[in-house]
């Protein structure tokens, strides 16, 4: 096991008013630090600046600008306090950053590694801090895994300052609050919470609150950190929060009240609470007529159903039952099954076996050759099975069938879950048949029925049954029905 590094040690809690003392301390800080930049700069005989930034993560030509100059060249003679307090201050500073002075040198280390500029003026016993950030970074691009045919084409980022302001292009109302907290004791990495006033409940926005806070980790890089760590069952193969990089989607749920949380570093937001439907809903939904919208969905129910227990109910039939198919088409499958060295629940396993590794290498390769060598492996492999005999064209069919119908969750995470249900139920369905995949299926419910997300049911609203919140579950209603709706989706479920 990994121990947690020691806390840094610094010099003296406060800087000093001696520019060579505070160099030598933060220096002495930032030991063995090659980005780190020391720039001094002596005005005249009275007056020396130093800056300290690291490099790479400022934009440069802020402090360079002339209206910093001319400033700093204005003010030679006068003190940062006299200058904090100068009424034309922010007039030489609009164009540069936010500004603040500390005074304490823990706090002003860690501002620089937060891309601030910190100035330190010879006989003053205060830091100058000026936000500039201006590393390079991604620009904001169409989504890469929840494409939409109609509807916005933007992207998060990255970048926490502009998946903000891509929220807040939705959401125009002071109402919409972005709470910041820093976590990891390491990486400092800021997170948003984001939510609206008057929508959100107020005990789920504390919830939130209350575990984002209890978090103890060195460093956090994702935001799959955190939802590891704020999720209600960590060992349930469901996802309990909703994860996007889709800005529409975040304000369309915070409108609905949900909370979303924002990592810096990453263009996937959090959405707190989620309930098992969420996860078969579209952006698209919303942006196409309902009739179309429902349809869809309907769709996306049948083949999740077809993804799950289509292997199982092949392996179960065709082993157990028999009887349950048509002469025909069950000596059709006799015949193709001929030769076939291995019992059926084997071969499914080898064959989804196979498919996940053929989808995995798909991920993993080159987008110029991935997709070609998991289609064109796919095909070679699996006709080259049924010609030597190790596996029957009928389940080279059905684990195709079944991987194309769990393409079609909108959620990745979702279809990860049934992606690991599909192995236990194809190990009961060889074993027990019908009646193993039908005790399964009941322990399966009978989970998600206790599962919750943020003291939201998991399956609500139809478990528990609320007849005023089914609008937009099972169908897409159209907009004049939902318009008095959708902003109140999230309530506190009615304990029965």
């Amino acid at each position: 096991m990994v121990s947690s590094p020691s806390p840094v040690s610094y010099p003296r809690e406060k800087i000093s008013t001696n520019l060579d003392e505070n160099l030598a301390l933060l220096k002495q800080v930032f030991e063995l630090c090659f980005d780190i930049v020391f720039q001094r700069v002596d005005l005249s005989n009275e007056c020396a600046v130093l800056m300290v930034y690291v490099d790479g993560m400022i934009e440069k030509n802020a402090f360079k600008s002339p209206l910093f100059q001319s400033w700093l060249l204005e003010k030679t003679g006068a003190g940062v306090q006299e200058t904090i307090n100068y009424p034309n201050l922010k007039e030489h500073f609009a164009v540069i950053g936010p500004l603040r002075h500390e005074s304490r040198l823990q706090e002003i280390a860690e501002s620089i590694l937060q891309s601030y500029l910190a100035v330190f003026v010879e006989g003053e016993p205060e830091a100058i801090l000026l936000e500039t950030s201006g590393w390079e970074h991604r620009g904001v691009e169409e989504p890469s895994s929840e494409v939409a045919i109609r509807g916005p084409k933007e992207s998060f980022t990255e970048m926490l300052q502009t998946n903000t302001n891509l929220i807040r292009r939705r959401i125009r109302t002071p109402k919409l609050k972005l709470e910041s907290v820093v976590l990891g004791e390491l990486s400092k990495t800021k997170v948003a919470i984001a939510y609206v006033e008057g929508l959100a409940r107020p005990d789920l926005v504390q919830l939130v609150k209350q575990r984002i806070s209890n978090i103890r980790m060195d460093i956090i890089l994702e935001s799959g950190y955190i939802e590891e760590l704020i999720e209600d069952k960590s060992f349930s193969p469901f996802p309990q929060l909703l994860d996007t990089e889709r800005p529409d989607i975040v304000a369309a749920n915070l409108i609905e009240g949900r909370v979303a949380i924002l990592t810096d570093g990453t263009p996937q937001a959090l959405l707190v609470p989620m309930t098992f439907w969420t996860a078969f809903q579209a952006a698209e939904d919303y942006y196409e007529r309902f009739i179309y919208a429902t349809l869809i969905r309907w769709t996306r129910f049948i083949l999740f159903t077809i993804s799950l227990y289509l292997p199982s109910l092949y392996v179960a039939i065709t082993t157990f039952h028999p009887q349950l198919l048509p002469s025909n088409f069950l000596l059709s499958i006799t015949s193709a099954r001929e030769g076939v060295p291995f019992p059926a629940v084997i071969e499914a396993l080898l064959m989804e076996f196979l498919f996940e590794g053929l989808r995995e290498a798909g991920v993993r390769l080159p987008k110029a050759v991935g997709s070609a060598v998991s289609i064109v492996g796919a095909l070679v492999i699996g006709e080259a099975a049924v010609q030597a005999g190790i596996v029957s064209a009928p389940m080279v069919i059905i684990v195709s069938v079944t991987g194309i119908a769990s393409f079609t969750i909108p959620r990745y995470n979702m279809s990860i879950a049934f992606r690991i249900l599909r192995f236990p139920l194809l190990l009961i369905s060889g074993a027990f048949g019908l009646f193993g995949i039908a005790m399964v299926s009941i322990f399966i419910l009978i989970h998600m029925v206790r599962l919750e997300s943020f003291g939201v049911p998991y399956l609500s609203p139809i478990a528990p049954f609320e007849p005023k919140q089914i609008k937009d579950v099972l169908v897409r209603a159209p907009w004049w029905k939902l318009r008095t709706h959708k902003a109140s989706m999230i309530r506190k479920p009615r304990r029965r």
